[in-house]
């Protein structure tokens, strides 16, 4: 045998080698990937776990209690939701509204819940849940405020909180009402009771607790059926979407829905298409919350 022949014959099982390592790493790549897709089929941030931007005073949607928890309407729905879809481990963090949704879009958080009201612009950054509630928006101060209409708003100055829908509205419709901008509701109705700004425009059911809790009146109540409110999730993710509007549709139609907002908005007009079919009874209409 020659030494080419040798050369030769050793370089043909180094690439054969070579190529079953390949297929081999190929293979195993290929398995790693369906294994990881298994384990983690809404591509969540830790799978097992849902990370959720939320609101801490946002009372009775998003809020913590006097241990720190987060509670309230929405996390309670959004909890039952996510066991339903099989995940447990369901971490809540508060956020300023005016950046929830650019940190659920950038991989911050797996969704945001804060009754979120779904809107063109923000389908523009997030995707969005079905919708799950309805409401209205109000305007609230003072007994002595001197607001009774949205005429007597004229010159007054109002606040909101950035990036909400009562920020989108007050712009478009109180064109003569000097609007202030705040981080969250309490920052805004410790201006109202300071004086510092003559109302607050906010959340209807939000309203209701800061006037039992401070003597407020609420002097203007807007309905706005067009943005129902949704859970945020980043946009392209498909498998989470479905999963968690065929959760949300199973807790509304077994009663889930309806028994959590019973206990949260006592003695409030119940929206009917979130009501199990059977006690549906008229056309839907739908507002948001934030």
């Amino acid at each position: 045998m020659t030494i080419r022949s040798t050369l030769r014959r050793t370089a043909i099982a180094a690439v054969a080698a070579a190529s079953a390592l390949a297929l081999a790493a190929c293979a195993s790549a290929g398995a790693a990937t369906t294994d990881s897709a298994a384990d983690n089929p809404y591509g969540l941030i830790t799978p097992g776990q849902i990370r959720v931007a939320s609101l801490g005073d946002a009372k009775p949607y998003t809020f913590t209690d006097e241990n720190g928890e987060f509670t309230g309407f929405d996390v309670e729905l959004f909890t039952d939701v996510a066991s339903r879809i099989g995940i447990d481990d369901v971490v809540f963090t508060g956020q300023d509204f005016s950046g929830l949704l650019s940190a659920v879009a950038n991989g911050q958080f797996d969704v945001g819940v804060a009754a979120i009201g779904i809107t063109d612009e923000r389908k523009q950054t997030v995707d969005f849940s079905e919708g799950y509630l309805a409401g209205y928006l109000t305007v609230m101060g003072h007994p002595d405020a001197g607001i009774g209409d949205v005429d007597d708003l004229a010159g007054k100055r109002l606040g909101v909180v950035q990036g909400t829908l009562q920020e989108a509205y007050a712009v478009k419709n109180f064109t003569e009402t000097e609007l202030v901008r705040f981080p969250d509701n309490n920052a805004a109705i410790s201006a109202v009771n300071s004086g510092s700004v003559d109302a607050h425009f906010l959340d209807y059911e939000a309203a209701k607790e800061y006037a039992a809790q401070f003597g407020l009146v609420n002097a203007i109540d807007i309905p706005s059926f067009d943005a129902p409110a949704g859970f945020a999730i980043a946009k392209g993710n498909t498998e989470f979407k479905a999963a968690l509007d065929e959760a949300l549709a199973a807790a509304m139609e077994d009663g889930t829905w309806k028994e959590l907002y019973q206990k949260w908005f006592p003695g409030s007009p119940m929206p009917e298409q979130y009501l199990p079919k059977a006690e549906q009874t008229s056309a839907p209409t739908e507002a948001p919350a934030e």
